[in-house]
């Protein structure tokens, strides 16, 4: 005989299997699982508005319980649960922008909004990667890109040869490129 393992035990895309079968407290797991992570992720794309983004992470999860039943065994469970936030994200800035905009003709469309939505996860993902960096390269990578000092200019703040300083921005840059690799071709 089979002894099924504990809620805790379970993957997320098992828990979820349970959960379209009908079991509340494998749903109740994967929202003490991911709840707190998704409101991180809605308060980082909804302003810093942390009322909001609770709003939305419970909408999220009421309409993955909604739709609990049409989970495939095989799909990754956070994939589908991101790609509900993502739009209800992308669904808000629409909204914004329709308010925004009162003229018809000035209307993003569906490509200006991805775009917009793109970028701005990609902006918050280079702030993850700056505040993981060295503080050396950090401040060399403040001065150039957001101060947008000269590489002279710089090396004499730091006291630093030139050479030192187009040496640590490069490699600064190769660092934060290897982070972002991810964000490549979306």
């Amino acid at each position: 005989m089979l002894i099924p393992l504990r809620l805790s035990a379970q993957t997320d895309e098992q828990l979820m299997l349970r959960a379209a079968r009908g079991s509340d407290r494998a749903f109740e797991e994967l929202y003490n699982r991911h709840a707190r992570r998704l409101q991180g992720f809605f308060v980082r794309r909804l302003g810093d508005d942390a009322d909001l983004a609770v709003d939305f992470m419970h909408d999220t999860f009421l309409r993955l319980y909604a739709a609990r039943e049409k989970y495939h065994e095989g799909s990754s469970f956070r994939a589908w649960l991101y790609t509900i936030a993502y739009n209800l994200c992308k669904n808000h800035h629409r909204n914004l922008l329709t308010i925004i905009h009162d003229d018809e003709k000035d209307m993003p469309t569906e490509a200006d909004i991805e775009v917009e939505l793109d970028e701005s996860i990609l902006h918050d993902a280079l702030r993850e990667v700056l505040k993981g960096l060295p503080e050396p390269y950090a401040i060399l990578f403040s001065l150039h890109y957001e101060e947008e000092l000269t590489i002279p200019q710089i090396a004499q703040i730091t006291e630093l040869p030139e050479g030192t300083v187009k040496s640590r921005l490069h490699k600064t840059m190769n660092i934060i490129k290897q982070q972002l690799k991810q964000y490549e071709n979306r």
